[in-house]
């Protein structure tokens, strides 16, 4: 250690160096932690040792804050770096006038939904968010969206990072001239945790830029089109709704009206289609599983990156890094979920556009606006490609605006209301191609199930359980068990 600097004040400052390269943000609190408990910085890069139980507690802790996760997605780098890009553009706290009128919206949005809808409202509350509430209302549902993905992107870092590497520890993570103290050290550590580690903690980076992005853009909890809460509530983030409406001709109450009807038809639907929740999240997690991570990309992407950096890693991670082949099941997974994403869109454009209609003046180029917006994508949908390979952009909701305006024509709000009722009803892609053909395709098709159920009764009951004829007598069933 002899080639250290004199003075302590240099000393810890290069501690400090080598930590950020792993703790980035939160090095300060870990140097914390070590004063806490009666340590030197300074002297752990030189000096007299510190007591050695002392040490070994504290770089158990280390340890585990560099190489703990319960999944595929650091959880902890995930939440702090999805807070510091949701406050990167200002995330001030709500005044509790722009509360009060972001709730009183979400329930006027509730009684005009009711005028055009049998479906009832959700029945949760309402919320006015800030950017950084959003973040740790969703995140937990994104990091559960993002985690078969995850699982394999962490795998083929670590893979990368070994074959670049060797198995050298900490020094090539970025900690060149970390002792090794008394108990051990960083540098003990397992070289293939520590890359698992390290892939863990890189995908949770990316989950949190994903999620920071998101919170700067969205409106409410389900402007993506997935319900990403556990509890039934309807939410409008008053930041963001103020400023969307900058610069548009149109006043902000009647903006934040407009967007409160979408929230609150979206809660509607979530909440009761029981089957539509795990219907989308289910597409999203079977294309998931299916990817594969083009390892030559990825090592190019990795090659002669500083891993000290984690900015860095994360920026590699953004790259073309997932396979560029797409599997058949994949192909006709993707189809689904942009289909059901779209009938999504076009239900919530479509009764969001009906209840509004006699209220907002300027109802209909909203829902202009926010068609070009969902339909030009943004940041969202980029980051979230990043994430799982995919795009959660419904191409078709026009199609499928107009799959349901032609039910509401032909039979009435009861119709286009109907295509919820059951995953079977659901409108594929030749009913976008043609909305008007959508209700003969139906009929026809529940003839020739009718047909089915007629044929499978007549073959049951023209014999009995042991090939008898059937008999009338109601008690013969339990005879012939006793």
């Amino acid at each position: 250690m002899s080639d250290l600097p004199d003075d302590p004040d240099a000393r810890e400052e290069m501690l400090r160096d080598a930590l950020r390269g792993i703790f980035g943000d939160r090095t300060d609190e870990v140097l914390s932690q070590m004063r806490a408990q009666g340590l030197d910085p300074a002297a752990l890069m030189g000096g007299a040792a510190p007591d050695p139980a002392t040490m070994q507690r504290l770089m158990s802790q280390l340890q585990r804050m560099f190489t703990s996760s319960e999944g595929p997605v650091n959880t902890e780098v995930a939440h702090d770096l999805a807070r510091q890009v949701a406050v990167a553009e200002g995330d001030p706290s709500l005044t509790g006038g722009q509360a009060k009128s972001a709730t009183e919206a979400l329930r006027v949005a509730e009684l005009w939904l009711d005028a055009v809808t049998d479906l009832p409202p959700s029945g949760g509350a309402t919320h006015a968010w800030s950017r950084s509430e959003w973040v740790e209302a969703t995140l937990p549902a994104w990091q559960r969206l993002v985690a078969p993905v995850a699982s394999s992107v962490a795998d083929a870092l670590a893979t990368v990072l070994r074959d670049q590497l060797g198995d050298e520890g900490a020094g090539a993570l970025g900690l060149p001239g970390m002792p090794v103290f008394p108990g051990g050290g960083l540098g003990d550590l397992d070289p293939a945790t520590m890359m698992r580690g390290l892939g863990s903690a890189v995908y949770g980076m990316q989950v949190g830029q994903a999620a920071g992005t998101l919170s700067r853009e969205v409106f409410g909890a389900t402007d993506v089109g997935i319900p990403l809460l556990e509890d039934h509530a309807t939410v409008l983030l008053p930041t963001n709704v103020a400023k969307f409406a900058e610069g548009l001709d149109t006043p902000y109450d009647e903006v934040q009206l407009y967007l409160a009807l979408r929230e609150a038809a979206h809660a509607r639907l979530f909440v009761h289609v029981p089957w539509l929740r795990s219907h989308l999240h289910g597409l999203v997690e079977r294309y998931a599983r299916g990817i594969t991570i083009d390892l030559d990309a990825l090592e190019e992407q990795v090659r002669g990156i500083d891993l000290s950096d984690q900015e860095a890693l994360r920026g590699a991670l953004s790259g073309d890094v997932f396979g560029l082949h797409t599997t058949e099941e994949q192909e006709a997974t993707l189809l689904r979920l942009e289909t059901a994403l779209a009938l999504v869109e076009g239900w919530v454009s479509e009764v969001a556009a009906t209840a509004s209609l006699a209220h907002l003046p300027h109802s209909v180029p909203l829902r202009e606006m926010i068609r070009r917006r969902r339909a030009a994508g943004g940041p969202a949908e980029h980051t979230f490609k990043s994430l799982v390979g995919l795009e959660l952009r419904p191409r078709r909701s026009r199609d499928a605006a107009a799959l349901f305006a032609h039910l509401v024509a032909t039979g009435g709000p009861e119709a286009r209301d109907a295509v919820w009722d059951h995953p079977d009803l659901l409108p594929g892609p030749e009913d976008l191609d043609d909305p008007t053909g959508y209700l003969d395709r139906r009929r026809a098709q529940d003839e020739e199930h009718s047909d089915v159920d007629a044929a499978l009764a007549q073959i049951l009951g023209e014999s009995g359980p042991d090939g008898d004829e059937p008999s009338d007598d109601p008690d013969a069933e339990d005879r012939r068990t006793d």
